[in-house]
Formats: structure tokens, sequence, C-alpha cells
């Protein structure tokens, strides 16, 4: 799957693994300009992310000419670029629907101060003894309440942490109210519209894959 981006007016595809870089592109230069470091060359920027300058200047070409060789990379500027690129410019309001201990951390999981995004309400199934109360000052309400309330959320985006067994059809509901985006917690390949993207965040297989790593080396 590729991502399209607009290069000298014209939309230009990007690999789906360029695309999952340019966060860790953003918060490398974000930590270069609070140290004051004004330059950075490809060199230095894939140290510090822990891949190869290569891919680095790959990644880049991608999106023109974003510095020179032998010059480096401006910092300041490639910090506003991908800010612009990621829309971290505006506060991104985001909806979380299951508010069971993975829920709950994300909630206390304080975004708007790393990012601009923040989590507006919550969701939990209809006779859970949290709708009605908050968390960290954002509402939980009944899933059946979400095509109501998704426009005052001014938000098309989602983070879900419901059991499987659950998610396709939360995810039903959610792209029926007009959701776009969803970031999925739940370990299982959910059925979208086309125009709907979904992300997957599968801890258990993360640690797996780290332990392996562990065992290989």
């Amino acid at each position: 799957m590729e991502k399209k981006i607009v290069k000298n007016g014209k939309e230009t595809a990007i690999p789906r693994a360029t695309a999952k870089r340019l966060s860790l592109y953003y918060r490398i230069f974000k930590r270069f300009h609070r140290e004051n470091i004004e330059k950075a060359s490809s060199k230095e920027i894939a140290e510090a992310i822990g891949i190869d300058s290569a891919t680095v200047r790959r990644d880049f070409s991608y999106f023109g000419e974003l510095g020179r060789r032998g010059f480096g990379y401006d910092v300041k500027k490639l910090m506003d670029f991908f800010a612009d690129i990621l829309n971290d410019n505006s506060i991104t309001n985001v909806m979380l629907v299951g508010v069971g201990n993975m829920g709950r951390a994300l909630l206390h999981y304080r975004f708007h101060e790393r990012n601009k995004m923040k989590i507006v309400m919550a969701f939990e199934a209809d006779g859970h003894p949290a709708i009605g109360s908050s968390d960290e000052n954002v509402p939980i309400y009944a899933i059946s309440e979400l095509r109501d309330r998704i426009a005052e959320a001014n938000s098309k985006t989602a983070i879900l942490t419901v059991p499987s067994s659950k998610a396709q059809e939360v995810t039903d509901v959610l792209v029926e109210a007009g959701v776009k985006g969803i970031l999925s917690f739940s370990p299982v390949n959910l059925t979208v519209p086309k125009d709907v993207v979904v992300q997957y965040v599968d801890l258990t297989s993360e640690l797996q894959t780290l332990l392996y790593f562990m065992r290989k080396n």
C-alpha cells in the first residue's frame, strides 16, 4: 500500500515503509531543534533513528530537494516540513472506543503534550458502568450515541481497544458514523471501505518479535 503526496504540483506515491517513518523523522528533528542543532547530516539522522543513511536519503528523495549533499539538512526547515505533512500544525481530535485497561492507559497518555492530538471523548458498550462518567476530563458515552456525538467531537479518527470478538461490529458502527481512520489494538483484520484507513498495533506480536531477536543474538 502506498501513500500519495503532492510533489511539484503532482501526486506522487511513496512506499508504506517510508510513510511509517515520517513521524520518526519529525520526532528526531524536533529533538535536534530543542538541542539547538541547526544542521544534520543523513548519517546523524540515520543513527538517531536506527537505520542506514542511504534509507534516509531515499526517503527524502520522494519529497523533492530537502537538502544538498555535503551541506546537511536544515533542522528547523525539516521540522516544519514534517509537521505540515503530518498535519501537526493544528489539533486533531480523536475518539476512543473501549475503556478497559488499555483504553484507560491511553486516556492517561498525554498525546497533546507531545503532538497536537487529543482524545476528546470515549465510548463503551451500552450498559457499561463507566458510561456517564469521565476520565482525565474525557466524557464517556454509550456506543449507541456515537452517530449523534461524532459532529460534537469534530473528529473522523478513532482508537479501537475492544475485544477481538467485537472489533468488526464496532468498526461497522464507526464507519457508518463517518470515521475515516482507525487505530486498532484488536489483533484481527478489519473489513472497511477503501476510503477508510486502518492502522494496527499488535503488542503481543511486537513482544514476540523482540524475544525472537533477543534469542537470535
